[in-house]
């Protein structure tokens, strides 16, 4: 898809961020109570980010004959990891600042209550099928970095060269215009952190983005990829795919998998191989996992948190709610700072009631959304939103639009 200069700039505008929000723990319905352990579903249901879409009759496919729940949710992530197109997990992924590709996955098996993780690995593209090898052939839970990768080696994982030329020349377009806007410094969420004195109206990147456009095109990036190369660098984004799934006898799985955060620092582990942040399932009661910003996610242990409020009574929608408004109560609801940000959780009850639910609602013409297959077929499904129109994406660069006071 062709993205165009006014496509991005549209990207970048914030709704009314002077918005009234109740910070309390969402109340639960008078008399409700959630489903009892050994609830089974009406059919079998996988829920997905809208990125494992194309793949989702494979999973289900898996599932209504008879397979591991966990197999089909890898089933369904695998596409887009094997998918050098898509710059978000796997083969192809954005790389750090040193222009390294690291993954991180993790995996959670209900019917046996084991888990896998792994983070900062090399050179091997499904690392989703890596994390339930670590479940399964060892005694520990995570492994990371170096030992990861040597350990998926000696069981057989092929290695791989992750970059493409497209990532490669994406990251190029980051390290020569954009690298002094990196990840060094104090974060968004320090005291000491300052927001840039250049911005203003967004029409002030006009200029910034002619000079990247004549820089892509002398690195070579091809004509139809040009902006979408620059929101890149400009934006960097936090590509990542989250999969739950329950079969007709109420088993479920869940699992996780990321190439992370463009541009980061290496060794950057984010939320996805973090157990109960990225990911959680308990069928008992349900599964739930992130993507977005993991720093945040990680704080508030958001996918753990979520199930642990579908145990004490709250619907999917109102647990993932939740768990967005303590994310907002971590910054004391500051809107020039939450404009920077965004997350997606994706949640699957013990019963087949599934919710997906997001901090922005995304810009109108591309609101967020997620996928879900069950009985009645495969389709996108909108989430709900906490806060109207589209975040601003971090960190903030110059030209960016600056609230007014009375937004702040």
């Amino acid at each position: 898809m062709k993205f165009t200069r006014r496509d991005f700039l549209a990207t970048t505008a914030l709704g009314s961020a002077s918005l009234a929000l109740d910070l309390s723990a969402t109340q639960l319905a008078p008399g409700y109570k959630p489903p009892p352990p050994g609830t089974k579903p009406k059919s079998p249901v996988i829920i997905c980010a809208a990125n494992g879409y194309a793949y989702l009759e494979r999973g289900y496919q898996v599932l209504t004959a008879g397979g591991d729940t966990l197999d089909a949710v890898n089933a369904v992530i695998t596409g887009p990891e094997d998918d050098p197109n898509d710059d978000s997990v796997g083969l192809g992924g954005l790389p750090n600042e040193d222009c390294v590709v690291e993954l991180d996955a993790c995996c959670m098996h209900g019917p046996t209550r084991m888990a896998g993780s792994v983070a900062s690995v090399h050179d091997i593209k499904n690392v989703s099928l890596l994390a339930k090898t670590v479940m399964e052939h060892t005694g520990h839970v995570m492994l990371v970095g170096e030992g990861a990768t040597r350990f998926g080696l000696l069981m057989g994982f092929p290695k791989i060269s992750l970059l493409t030329e497209r990532s490669r020349k994406t990251w190029q377009l980051w390290r020569e215009t954009m690298s002094n806007d990196d990840w060094w410094g104090p974060g968004l969420a320090s005291p000491n952190y300052k927001f840039p004195d250049t911005g203003g109206d967004n029409t002030q990147l006009g200029p910034l983005i002619e000079k990247m456009e004549k820089m892509a095109a002398r690195i070579g990036i091809e004509p139809e990829f040009r902006m979408a190369a620059i929101e890149r660098a400009l934006k960097p984004p936090t590509g990542t795919i989250n999969c739950s799934a329950i079969n007709a006898k109420g088993e479920m799985s869940g699992a996780t998998t990321t190439s992370g955060l463009a541009w980061k620092i290496a060794g950057r582990a984010g939320d996805s191989p973090i157990i109960g942040a990225g990911c959680y399932c308990d069928q008992d009661v349900g599964s739930a996992g992130a993507t977005g910003n993991g720093e945040e996610n990680i704080k508030v242990v958001g996918a753990h948190t979520i199930v642990e409020n579908m145990r004490h009574g709250m619907s999917p929608e109102e647990a993932g709610m939740d768990a967005l408004k303590r994310i907002v109560r971590n910054y004391n609801g500051d809107m020039h700072k939450l404009a920077y940000m965004d997350m997606t959780y994706y949640i699957l009850r013990n019963d087949g009631v599934y919710a997906g639910v997001s901090l922005w609602a995304g810009p109108a013409e591309h609101p967020r959304r997620f996928a879900v297959i069950d009985d009645k077929g495969k389709r996108y499904e909108k989430a709900v939103s906490l806060f109207p129109g589209a975040s601003l994406g971090w960190p903030p660069m110059p030209g960016g639009r600056k609230l007014k006071p009375e937004e702040k």
